[in-house]
């Protein structure tokens, strides 16, 4: 069956949507009209696995009938697609999505469930079933067993089929109770809260770990010593020798990760946004995305925006990570721990797992910026990147780039390209002819090149959009003298914009930038930024060349046209001029040169004689 635009109204939207979206793996979150989960994915490919469904192509019944109603969808971007399995499995338990099945039966997780009861007991279990607390899922079953075996043996609770309290003291204590496997609750000697207290222990030895459990139960061993408990005490020291025998303590969900939140920005075309991803009880329980408009200060945005969210009424966790030292940490920290009653760090990681999962936050607001920005990702990220990498207070938005070319101390020019949000934007390229510079000079024609596009920048009468801008970044492609002969220069007119050069190798290969003070930046260990510069700097070297070349070729043309009596230079520029290609003088006719240049049909017919001719062998030469 195909979906058409009739089928779904918003179906040119969601085409749209969908053609910028990310290439990274991910889970996709599919919404009808009033804003409820209707179906939850996983992909690879984010960008190609979502476009299957807009396409106009055939899709199974039941897919059809999901596409159809589908008005909008969100997502979320994952380091592999094994982790985008997982999550998919995790949301689809959480949301039940009407078109989803394969997941909905819990096949191959497992959970751990402390029964609901006046004396609980803990049993693993294949699917959620039965009024109690269920911990999970694990994705292995071995795993779940081996806790539910050690947590049992550790805190010595009962597994035996006897219901309590209907059976205190009517058997004898079974072997387990002998060999120091229970606590022999059969005989009656622990009230309901007594027990409710071990089982509270149990679940965070669970959730946190023996790390956690070792140091609470140890607190309140000693404590039960001081009081005079000794029977306590003693009990409390076996449990915390059983906790250390064990060789390793298999955690929920096979993961080290706190309770925490994590908190990423990224800015891009006067938009930025924030994600957060929530982790509670070591997974991924939600992620939000806010689009906060143009933003100013990192610092200052990151904490307006913490306290705004922490404002809405979420629960504050004690560890908070986010992607850029904040000046007013400690001050924040000081009003959330006020405000949720426990103390909260807020961080900002510089390795391992949580840095991992910081980049996986800004990866998700790249990704929601792409969407309202019109860029990808990688093209947010690259200019994120490139303004860390330089010192820049934002991602330079607008850059230019010039390079000078000459044969000698003729034909010399300069050009101009440049990049709007890191592509380039050939309508503002500009060539330079230069004009006060009669030797060969670089760094004077650099300095002719960028005085005369900031005087027409500041010239209120000039309408070239092309000079209209102030650029966020300029590049020279040269080394310190060309960044030394500039910088003074645009400083005296006024230019605000930071100037850097762009150095090659031996190989005519860019291999570092040069920084205002004369500084050289390595950019080879950011393969992003590194493509970005090479490609921009190729891409000037091209078009400044290639101006150079016409240029040259055709004052060599000039000068050929310029020997035949009665033709002077003004008369050869406006054949030039007007016939700008090879191909259009070789099928001029004399009518129209005698009228371009402005003499005889006679002598235009020598022009196309002595001159043309000459053109149309050398084609003809250069052919064979």
């Amino acid at each position: 069956m195909r979906v058409t635009v009739e089928d779904n109204p918003r179906l040119l939207y969601l085409r749209e949507k969908t053609a910028k979206l990310s290439h990274l793996p991910g889970c996709y979150i599919m919404k009808n009209k009033g804003g409820a989960i209707i179906y939850i994915g996983k992909a690879k490919n984010l960008h190609n696995r979502v476009s299957s469904y807009f396409r106009d192509s055939e899709h199974l019944p039941k897919v059809a009938k999901m596409v159809s109603n589908v008005y909008d969808y969100d997502f979320i971007v994952t380091d592999s697609e094994y982790e985008a399995l997982i999550l998919e499995n995790s949301l689809i338990k959480q949301h039940k999505p009407k078109y989803n099945i394969l997941l909905k039966d819990d096949k191959g997780y497992t959970y751990i469930k402390i029964s609901k009861e006046d004396f609980p007991r803990i049993t693993r279990e294949m699917q959620k079933k039965g009024e109690g607390e269920f911990i999970g899922p694990y994705t292995s079953s071995l795993t779940s067993k081996q806790t539910v075996e050690e947590v049992n043996r550790v805190f010595m609770l009962p597994t035996c089929r006897r219901v309590f309290p209907r059976d205190f003291g009517k058997a004898r204590p079974c072997l387990n109770f002998q060999i120091k496997r229970c606590i022999g609750l059969c005989r009656g000697c622990f009230s309901k809260d007594e027990y409710a207290k071990m089982i509270d222990e149990a679940r965070e030895y669970i959730r946190s770990g023996s790390k956690v459990s070792v140091e609470s139960l140890t607190e309140e061993m000693e404590k039960a010593s001081e009081n005079l408990e000794f029977e306590r005490a003693a009990m409390l020291r076996d449990r915390i020798a059983a906790i250390s025998r064990s060789n390793e303590t298999q955690k929920v969900y096979g993961t080290d990760i706190p309770d925490c939140d994590v908190m990423a920005l990224s800015r891009n075309a006067g938009e930025s946004c924030a994600s957060v991803l929530n982790y509670r009880g070591g997974k991924l329980v939600d992620k939000s995305d806010f689009l906060l408009g143009e933003t100013e200060d990192d610092s200052e945005t990151r904490e307006d925006f913490l306290v705004q969210y922490y404002d809405r009424g979420g629960k504050i966790p004690k560890e908070i990570y986010v992607d850029f030292e904040i000046e007013g940490a400690k001050d924040l920290e000081r009003f959330f721990r006020e405000k949720s009653g426990h103390a909260v760090h807020i961080n900002q990681p510089k390795r391992g797992e949580m840095l991992s999962l910081l980049k996986m936050a800004k990866s998700n607001a790249q990704e929601r910026l792409s969407l309202a920005v019109g860029r990808s990702g990688r093209e947010i990220s690259t200019l994120e990147d490139l303004a860390g990498l330089l010192g820049l207070s934002k991602p330079p938005l607008y850059i230019e780039c010039y390079d000078i070319s000459n044969l000698a101390s003729s034909s010399m020019v300069g050009g101009m390209v440049v990049l709007d949000n890191g592509r380039p934007a050939k309508r503002f390229y500009k060539k330079f002819n230069i004009k006060t510079v009669a030797e060969q000079d670089d760094y004077a024609s650099m300095r002719e090149v960028l005085r005369r596009r900031f005087e027409n920048y500041f010239d209120p009468e000039c309408k070239d959009t092309g000079f209209s801008t102030m650029p966020d970044l300029i590049f020279l492609d040269g080394g310190r003298g060309h960044v030394a002969a500039v910088a003074p220069m645009l400083s005296e007119m006024g230019v605000p914009c930071p100037v850097y050069g762009l150095v090659k190798d031996d190989r005519h290969r860019t291999r570092a930038v040069i920084s205002p003070d004369g500084g050289e930046i390595v950019i080879s260990k950011n393969r992003a930024v590194f493509g970005l510069l090479t490609r921009l700097q190729d891409e000037v070297h091209r078009y400044t060349i290639t101006f150079q070349t016409q240029k040259h070729r055709k004052e060599t043309l000039e000068g050929e046209l310029t020997k035949i009596p009665g033709i002077g230079p003004k008369k050869a520029q406006a054949l030039f001029r007007e016939f700008r290609t090879k191909s259009a003088l070789k099928n001029a006719s004399a009518e129209e040169i005698a009228k371009v240049m402005k003499i005889s049909p006679e002598k235009a017919n020598e022009v196309i004689e002595r001159f043309i001719s000459e053109l149309s062998e050398e084609n003809k030469q250069g052919e064979s």
